[in-house]
């Protein structure tokens, strides 16, 4: 979990900083995002934790999240795992374990 954890930390301090998709995190509180990332993140590998956030698509229903602005979220989790030296087939099977959650994410197609 301290992994998982250290990644999505990364990534949610990239997301904020990213100009093209800041606008989405406006009313976001950080660590209260970072804590329930990792706790999906965690369940979501088979880690011992429970996610007992909003479902994706609740969470982002008025959002107005596009595929561009989806696919700039996933660019700043690859460059979280780069940065924390996370082996690309482990990147792979993340991204592969998250990737059906853009149906719910998406919102403007």
């Amino acid at each position: 979990k301290a992994g998982i954890a250290k990644v999505i930390d990364n990534a949610v301090d990239r997301w904020m900083a990213d100009p093209r998709i800041k606008p989405f995190f406006k009313d976001t509180v950080p660590q209260r995002l970072k804590f329930g990332l990792t706790e999906q993140v965690c369940q979501l590998t088979g880690g011992p934790c429970t996610y007992t956030g909003q479902d994706m698509k609740t969470a982002h229903a008025t959002m107005g999240v596009n595929k561009a602005a989806f696919n700039n979220l996933v660019e700043g989790l690859q460059f979280a795992m780069d940065d924390e030296k996370i082996p690309f087939t482990v990147q792979n099977r993340l991204l592969a374990l998250l990737a059906p959650m853009h149906r719910d994410i998406i919102t403007v197609r």
